[in-house]
């Protein structure tokens, strides 16, 4: 039985993580809908290379392209059940940086191991998804996890944030939230999650990076800022931010999603 992560021992080069809601397949998209930029967002991922990438809304036909198309990773999905209608977060990562000692997930309902239950006023059934990594020369391990709050319930995404707190608050060692939080960075949520009581910290303002039109992740395929900073990677002690990035990476004005992906580099911290 996996009890927690451990100490940091440190690592031989920073870790790349990468936040990417990939906007499920829907053809009322036109053209941009998945068939026609299922490719470029392979290529921006390989580009970016994260050693941990965290997606959104995919359904089972593209995680499974990702994965096909990306082999130098590992997708976590241990104790899933596949419904090819749900939109899944998904972590996948590098199989020559880390190893996965355990995983899971849950939904984010009064009813988390009940497949697609949601509660309170969400529009649909959320998730999140864990895993405790190490990396391959066995030194440094830690929690990492990815989610998507509801985008219309302000109830449903503050209860779904206190279950997030209360799982994070449970694991000792270091620890990576990441998703799209539908949320701003001013909100009731985001002072839940990147507080004392989870021991997180938005890895964003920890370079006291401003919040304008440079931060914000929604764009709506335009390439236009829209709305507010709503995809966050948090962090706890055990890793230092060397740096940030919302990638807007596109090709002749097209882009891979209807969000921007957002990626931060990490040092590990040594700590007792």
């Amino acid at each position: 039985m996996i009890e927690g992560a451990g100490s940091l021992e440190g690592g031989d080069s920073p870790v790349q993580i990468m936040t990417f809601n990939i906007r499920f397949e829907n053809d009322r998209d036109g053209d941009n809908a998945w068939a026609f930029r299922k490719d470029l967002l392979v290529e921006i991922i390989a580009e970016s290379s994260p050693d941990i990438l965290g997606t959104q809304e995919g359904t089972r036909s593209q995680l499974t392209y990702l994965q096909e198309r990306l082999p130098q990773y590992r997708m976590q999905a241990f104790g899933r059940v596949w419904d090819d209608t749900c939109q899944y977060p998904t972590l996948f990562y590098r199989a020559d940086r880390f190893r996965l000692l355990g995983g899971g997930e849950f939904w984010l309902s009064k009813t988390p191991v009940v497949h697609r239950s949601k509660d309170w006023d969400s529009a649909f059934p959320r998730m999140m998804s864990y895993g405790l990594m190490e990396d391959v020369e066995g030194r440094a391990s830690f929690w990492t996890a990815v989610t998507h709050l509801d985008h219309m319930g302000f109830e449903a995404r503050r209860e779904q944030a206190a279950i997030l707190a209360r799982w994070l608050s449970e694991r000792s060692g270091p620890r990576i939230l990441m998703g799209d939080f539908n949320d701003e960075p001013d909100s009731a949520v985001h002072h839940l999650l990147a507080s004392s009581k989870t021991g997180l910290r938005d890895t964003w303002q920890a370079l006291c990076r401003e919040e304008d039109q440079t931060s914000m992740t929604h764009h709506n395929f335009q390439g236009l800022p829209k709305a507010c900073r709503m995809d966050w990677i948090l962090v706890s002690r055990g890793f230092r931010v060397l740096d940030a990035m919302v990638v807007r990476s596109n090709r002749e004005g097209r882009y891979p999603s209807d969000h921007f992906p957002y990626a931060v580099e990490l040092d590990w911290e040594k700590i007792a």
